[in-house]
């Protein structure tokens, strides 16, 4: 008689947890993390944005060189694993949770992420603004100036969506951080949400408007490239 399988389901983030201690085994935690997530931005990145191909390329070059052919697997894995738990579950700040969880914050810079359910609130308070903007100008930009992982933005499409905002059409998102790993975090997370915008790396007070080397474009832009025009223009 064949036995029977019986298929049991791995929560996403005990998955990312097992393949990322791999990585960790011979390296800083906080370096592998910034590693990871460095070269998955510049993946992203480099499928879209050509101004910045080559600058980005050297950039994901570099950082694969410390890395062994089963190691830069595993970082394909973690990939996968980020894509799958956003597709099943958007309404969560995943990698920021993992971040504080795994507790690799920043502590010169005195970081602190906002849990969802609070960024889920703040969302809902101010929704009506984005509604009006919508009716006003035909679509509504959120900017957060010290984004973190994203937590903010990703709520307000969220929230926007349950309200019957099509945010991936109707929405512009801005997300700067000084921390060039939260930046990219939050790179990563709006990015496979579908969110038209772009995330800039550096001090919101001194340099409210990065440098372009600096500025990290989605790839919803291509498909919505006249919706960021009208942000361009309006702002």
């Amino acid at each position: 008689m064949k036995k029977r399988t019986i298929e049991i389901e791995v929560p996403f983030e005990k998955q990312f947890r097992e393949v990322f201690n791999r990585l960790c085994r011979t390296r800083n935690p906080l370096r592998a993390w910034t590693d990871c997530i460095t070269m998955i931005a510049c993946t992203i990145s480099n499928s879209v944005d050509k101004e910045m191909f080559d600058q980005r390329e050297q950039l994901y070059m570099h950082t694969i060189e410390k890395y062994t052919k089963e190691e830069l697997y595993d970082v394909t894995r973690l990939f996968n694993i980020i894509v799958d738990a956003l597709e099943d579950d958007p309404e969560q700040d995943f990698l920021g949770e993992l971040y504080s969880k795994l507790e690799l914050q920043n502590k010169q810079l005195c970081q602190l992420f906002t849990p969802y359910y609070v960024a889920e609130a703040m969302a809902k308070m101010t929704q009506d603004k984005i509604t009006d903007a919508i009716t006003e100008k035909g679509f509504a930009s959120v900017n957060d100036p010290c984004c973190g992982a994203g937590v903010m933005l990703i709520a307000a499409a969220n929230v926007a969506r349950e309200e019957g905002v099509n945010y991936q059409h109707k929405m512009v998102f801005v997300a700067q951080d000084i921390d060039f790993t939260a930046a990219m975090m939050c790179y990563i997370q709006l990015s496979l949400l579908g969110c038209v915008g772009f995330v800039g790396v550096g001090n919101t007070l001194t340099e409210p408007r990065p440098s372009r080397e600096n500025i990290w474009y989605m790839p919803m832009n291509i498909l919505h490239r006249k919706l960021l025009e009208e942000f361009y223009h309006s702002s």
